[in-house]
């Protein structure tokens, strides 16, 4: 079971992939709608998400932004990034993403890519 962090501003998204995770024997720790918001409860977890999902366009502070921060405060964070605008695939990669998913993802894309990064 890998213990994940979902971050975007969707709400709608969070129960969608949180319903989809669990399906899948993985468990959301917990969720931030923007990525101060992220920041400051990956600070706060104890222990740390296996898997940190992440959206690009949110409020307040980027994905790419969050990701950046996220991974000054701990080399090993993995982060994948979720966005509908593959544009900003480089950015996200660039910030320290190690995987990206476009918008729509299916539930076998979003699987595989945990399991690679999991094992």
């Amino acid at each position: 079971m890998v213990s994940i962090l979902i971050v975007d501003d969707d709400k709608f998204l969070h129960k969608v992939l949180e319903k989809i995770l669990i399906i899948g024997g993985h468990q959301v720790v917990d969720h931030a709608y923007d990525g101060a918001e992220a920041l400051e409860k990956f600070v706060k977890l104890n222990p740390k998400p296996d898997i940190i999902l992440m959206d690009h366009r949110m409020p307040v502070m980027n994905g790419a932004t969050a990701t950046r921060e996220i991974t000054r405060l701990n080399l090993d964070s993995l982060i994948i990034f979720i966005s509908a605008d593959d544009t900003v695939k480089e950015e996200a990669m660039q910030s320290g993403a190690r995987d990206f998913l476009t918008k729509p993802i299916r539930s076998s894309e979003l699987f595989s890519v945990i399991d690679k990064h999991s094992a």
